[in-house]
């Protein structure tokens, strides 16, 4: 018979085992879960886009937005940046509306709130005025039960790529999670700062987990909502991965972009 305190030592070694299983597995749902909204996101999302941001956002850091989403984080946080980032004094507070057109029958009517998120307004007035969005895809779309979102904007048009620079702070975060349908937000990676130029946009109620940061809410889809669900999310995703979202069944091409300062 083994001695009391080697068998008081087998049973610690198994509780520690065990519960050193239980963590493993709970960060590898949790990272499935995160890699979602946004650019992206909204993030991931890494398994959401492997460089983007949605919610899962997928950005160069591979992150996405993911299904979380916590009290918004210090406005103060801009540590990360990298390259040129757009002025937040474009959006010069106010409001700035537009339009967004998918494979040229699918129109959006948009609106930036240039007050609430002035940085991550400004970002996106920028790259409209350039034309950075023609001809870039939406790469993913999650489509369950409170997930729902499309994720576009990546240069490469597979969820990696941005336009040279990375941002922060976060925005207009909601305190709740709560992403409601119609919303436009920035994908990001795992940090605040690493948001760029991917964006989902909401195509109903969605809940993503605070405890990750959240995602910066830009703006909102005014009008056409219904036309991008019925051509595009109702069918289908190609190949889903394990958290149920991937590259949609219609290939999806934004063909168009316009944005003015509303009067």
């Amino acid at each position: 018979m083994a001695p009391k305190n080697q068998s008081r030592e087998a049973r610690e070694r198994l509780r520690l085992y065990q519960a050193r299983k239980g963590l493993h597995e709970r960060q590898r749902r949790r990272r499935v879960r995160d890699n979602l909204l946004g650019a992206g996101a909204l993030v991931l999302v890494a398994a959401l886009a492997t460089g983007s941001q949605l919610v899962h956002a997928t950005t160069q850091d591979g992150a996405g937005a993911s299904a979380t989403a916590s009290s918004a984080p210090t406005p103060s946080a801009t540590a990360g940046r990298t390259g040129t980032v757009p002025s937040k004094r474009i959006a010069e507070g106010a409001t700035w509306t537009g339009s967004l057109t998918l494979n040229d029958d699918i129109r959006l009517g948009i609106e930036l709130d240039g007050k609430a998120a002035p940085q991550a307004a400004s970002v996106e007035i920028d790259l409209i005025r350039k034309r950075f969005y023609e001809g870039t895809t939406c790469h993913r779309l999650a489509d369950s039960a409170d997930f729902h979102f499309l994720q576009c904007g990546s240069a490469n048009g597979n969820g990696s790529g941005d336009a040279g620079f990375r941002y922060g702070p976060l925005e207009n975060v909601p305190e709740d999670g709560q992403y409601e349908k119609g919303t436009i937000a920035i994908a990001r990676g795992s940090s605040p700062s690493s948001q760029t130029t991917q964006f989902f946009i909401v195509t109903g109620d969605t809940t993503l987990d605070p405890s990750t940061g959240g995602y910066t809410v830009v703006g909102r889809v005014t009008s056409g909502l219904p036309e991008l669900v019925a051509k595009v999310t109702s069918k289908g995703i190609a190949d889903p991965g394990q958290d149920g979202s991937g590259e949609p069944e219609v290939a999806t091409t934004i063909t168009g972009a316009t944005i003015a300062q509303e009067d």
